[in-house]
């Protein structure tokens, strides 16, 4: 079948190199001119474990290409997929400002009926909308003769393990009323529902909702057990015990209940906030969502309150060994990540910060240039060197298993911040190390 999709970031980009190992004759529309020329040269633009390399050999294979030519795309392809960005507004809502230019591009172009995916992440009404402009466009053009439809299919990818995902989902949701645009996605994904029955087939609604609840219900998960942490330490337990304990219930399991600095990423936070002015513009009070968010503002701030009152606030001309920079282990995605709140809180109090992530360098030199207060290190042994003490962020594999011998002749003083709960408390206090984690 031949696609086309619209947008090449995060989302657009691993749907399209795994619709094109499958099989499928996929064509990559970016406005982005230098984005489509690396991708070309075989350059990907982003980090996610086994992406590359699909890019590459699906391109070389002719199955997957790029092209800044948005008339072409709509041309070419039979299902017309919109993965562009939906960033929070000011308010916190989605901007849909990308996805309802790709509708109107997609409109201008079209010369015959068109299935037109909502891939991007966007609010309960968005088909709608997208179908309006369309139709508007249509009319304007003299063209109220095309037929289309506009289908909701949100993604349900983890940062980290999205080609995985993606390859193997276990769920597919389709959102349609109507049996023709159902059997062309059951086509498209024919390839991924072979071991058994992933799809679920919903109104354009329910689809767009199911995305935004599926998010909020593992945030809430996340700044529940933060919560619980806040409330092991007062009292005296181990919130790692205690995780153990509820985990084993099958009714709760093991996934997202980790302590920990809190959650960030392009997903959790924007998505939470949405669906809360979502709430809103409907007069609903959201009251837990917006206690799930509260919760996760105060939980990014837990590492630094830990090492101000260590320091009794005196941090002025401090250095501090980070290891981890992205939101989670296996990207180098810093959006909301909690090493940016914990570094820009250690700058305000005059503190110098020695940071080391194994893949978010290039994008934490990105985000903040060169400042004399940030040191970015080759390896997280460098970032040790006369610190005063460590702050582990991000529960990389390769933080785990540390030298910790090592550890305390490079720090100024044996100390240890873990905002991921990696290390046993008693077997750092044999070595002689104070250690700090979250619930314990």
């Amino acid at each position: 079948m031949k696609v086309t999709v619209f947008g090449i970031g995060y989302v657009g980009l691993v749907q399209s190199a795994v619709l094109a190992e499958v099989g499928h004759d996929v064509l990559c529309v970016d406005i982005d001119e230098e984005k489509i020329e690396r991708l070309l040269q075989g350059h990907v633009p982003l980090y996610e474990p086994g992406l590359e390399t699909l890019v590459r050999e699906n391109h070389a294979a002719g199955r997957l290409n790029f092209t800044t030519d948005a008339a072409e795309g709509v041309r070419r392809g039979e299902v017309q997929f919109i993965a562009v960005g939906t960033p929070a507004d000011e308010d916190g809502s989605a901007d849909l400002r990308y996805v309802l230019a790709v509708a109107e591009t997609i409109a201008e172009h079209m010369e015959r009926h068109q299935v037109i995916v909502d891939k991007s992440t966007v609010p309960v009404g968005t088909a709608d909308r997208v179908a309006a402009r369309v139709a508007e466009i249509l009319a304007r053009r003299g063209r109220e003769e095309l037929t289309f439809e506009v289908v909701s299919n949100p993604e349900f990818l983890k940062e980290g393990s999205a080609v995985a995902d993606c390859m193997r989902p276990d769920r597919i949701v389709i959102g349609t009323t109507s049996r023709d645009a159902e059997e062309v996605m059951r086509e498209l994904y024919a390839p991924f529902n072979r071991n058994h029955e992933k799809i679920i087939v919903m109104d354009p609604h329910s689809a767009e909702l199911t995305k935004y609840a599926a998010n909020c219900m593992l945030a809430t998960k996340i700044s529940f057990m933060n919560e619980m942490a806040s409330l092991a330490e007062m009292l005296g337990a181990d919130i790692e015990l205690v995780r153990r304990g509820i985990g084993s219930d099958p009714r709760i399991g093991y996934d997202f209940i980790y302590a920990g600095a809190g959650y960030g990423g392009s997903c959790f936070p924007k998505d939470v906030q949405a669906l809360i002015r979502t709430a809103e513009n409907i007069d609903f009070d959201a009251k837990l969502l917006r206690a799930v968010a509260q919760r996760n503002k105060e939980q990014k701030t837990s590492l630094y309150k830990k090492i101000s009152h260590h320091f009794e606030g005196d941090l002025q001309g401090r250095t501090f060994a980070i290891w981890g920079l992205s939101f989670k282990p296996r990207t180098d995605d810093m959006r909301e990540a909690p090493s940016r709140t914990l570094m820009e809180a250690l700058w305000n109090a005059g503190a110098r910060v020695q940071a080391y992530d194994p893949e978010a360098m290039e994008e934490a030199q990105r985000l903040y240039g060169n400042r004399t207060e940030l040191t970015l290190c080759g390896t997280k042994e460098a970032a040790l060197k006369d610190a005063d003490a460590l702050v582990i962020v991000t529960d990389w594999q390769a933080f785990k298993a540390p030298d910790f011998e090592f550890i305390r002749q490079q720090l100024r003083q044996p100390l240890i911040f873990d905002g991921r709960n990696l290390f046993e408390p008693g077997r750092l206090q044999r070595k002689g190390i104070t250690y700090y984690s979250i619930g314990r």
